[in-house]
């Protein structure tokens, strides 16, 4: 997306125990949203720390139904029973993003798009786990939005940029805002 938007960037792997931190978070209490800026400040102070000068960018999506946190499904048995938990019901994609600079964190923002899927069948459901494979692997709802995945709602609340986990347009206007980008 950033791509797409004309920016040049670089992507640095932050290496935070993201289990450790949403664990942590969970037996505190602590909210979904959070959490969320929690995981995305700790991946963007990381990377911030071997560069100092730069615009750090982190994120972190959380998947919450029924008060039930959702991580990336290891394996397509697990893709398939989130899919069966999330059938039939309403969920919130907490999408956060953190900006680093200097040390400090300088921005953040919080987006929570809701999704309601559909209630499928399970011939649908072993036919969409056969057509998208392990990619399901990587999304913490188990489902591609911008594939077949579109197939398993009924409604969407919400832009497709928080979505895909990334808030462009708050953004883009924080970046104008400090002169990363033209205004």
């Amino acid at each position: 997306m950033l791509e797409g938007a004309g920016l040049r960037f670089e992507t640095r792997i932050a290496g935070v125990d993201e289990a450790a931190i949403k664990e942590a978070a969970h037996a505190e209490g602590i909210s979904a949203d959070e959490a969320a800026l929690i995981l995305a400040d700790a991946k963007a102070e990381r990377v911030a720390r071997s560069a100092p000068d730069a615009l750090v960018i982190g994120a972190d999506q959380l998947l919450v139904c029924d008060g039930a946190w959702f991580d990336k499904p290891p394996d397509m048995a697990a893709a398939r029973t989130h899919l069966q938990r999330l059938r039939a019901r309403q969920h919130e994609l907490v999408t956060a993003l953190v900006c680093h600079r200097g040390g400090q964190r300088i921005w953040q923002h919080v987006a929570k798009p809701r999704l309601t899927m559909r209630d499928f069948s399970e011939a649908f459901l072993e036919a969409y786990l056969a057509a998208e494979g392990e990619a399901l692997l990587s999304s913490v709802g188990a489902y591609r939005l911008e594939g077949q995945g579109a197939q398993l709602f009924d409604a969407i609340e919400g832009d497709q940029p928080a979505i895909l986990g990334l808030p462009l347009l708050p953004l883009l206007g924080f970046l104008r805002q400090h002169g990363v980008l033209l205004k």
